[in-house]
């Protein structure tokens, strides 16, 4: 990957990361994210963060301890959570006088044509004018997210969709291992592969696996999808120091998955 060369960055952050293990939102950490995005675009590149944590904050701002089973249950603490992400975004990006626009996103919205074309268009505006798109699935219609993979995909789609250059997925795993490094020692990280190549698939944890690999498997199908348009996915442990704009001076970090 060539730094210089990388215009528009996809981010995604997991709940981990933006969560206190899970309670309400960690604004110190995001606080982190915003001075790094704010370093990225003084350097001329286009962000877009995808950031999950709506249920999380909104469980905290119900009082709830227990994550809800049913889904309807889920989906008002996202709607509640949200205001919440959204205002946690909101200061800690205004403090390095970054303006941000929260986007609510469905898969479906992106397989129609003219709602895709619409997204695409209005991303594009928010870009050239400056503005960090916060982007979210619309988890009051919709239940993917909550059911399926943690925005990963949702990442994906958005590269796709704004013919992004690079898609970094931060999670609190280092990157892509041979095995899963909490269960076998002899684990190594992967530093360079091509996306979508099936042994990948496998060894995150795919058909036939009991683990699921810390969801490195939603990552690395993610990865596999924002390759359509040419973009390089790199998954990396968002705990890294200014991971971000280390990642971008060419500096190896986590691992890095590029199209055939």
């Amino acid at each position: 990957m060539n730094a210089k060369q990388t215009k528009r960055i996809v981010v995604k952050v997991g709940s981990s990361l933006v969560t206190n293990n899970g309670e309400g939102l960690d604004h110190a950490a995001i606080a982190k994210w915003a001075e790094q995005m704010a370093t990225l675009l003084t350097a001329g590149h286009e962000v877009l963060m995808v950031s999950s944590g709506a249920i999380a904050e909104g469980m905290q701002r119900l009082g709830w301890t227990k994550r809800p089973q049913e889904i309807h249950q889920l989906q008002a603490a996202a709607a509640v959570g949200q205001m919440g992400l959204v205002q946690v975004y909101e200061s800690c990006f205004a403090r390095f006088n970054l303006r941000s626009a929260q986007i609510l996103l469905t898969n479906s919205d992106l397989a129609n044509e003219e709602r895709n074309a619409n997204a695409k268009a209005t991303l594009d505006t928010l870009l050239k004018l400056g503005v960090v798109p916060i982007i979210n699935e619309n988890d009051t219609v919709v239940t993917d997210e909550i059911k399926f993979g943690d925005n990963d995909s949702l990442a994906a789609l958005v590269t796709n969709l704004i013919h992004a250059d690079l898609l970094v997925i931060l999670t609190d795993q280092g990157g892509l291992y041979t095995a899963d490094p909490r269960q076998n020692p002899e684990a190594t990280l992967l530093v360079d592969a091509i996306a979508g190549d099936p042994a990948l698939e496998k060894m995150a944890g795919g058909a036939g696996s009991e683990l699921s690999k810390g969801g490195m498997l939603t990552k690395v199908l993610a990865a596999k999808l924002a390759c359509q348009t040419g973009a390089t996915t790199i998954i990396a442990s968002g705990h890294e120091p200014h991971v971000l704009t280390r990642l971008l001076t060419g500096e190896k970090i986590g691992t890095s998955l590029t199209p055939a």
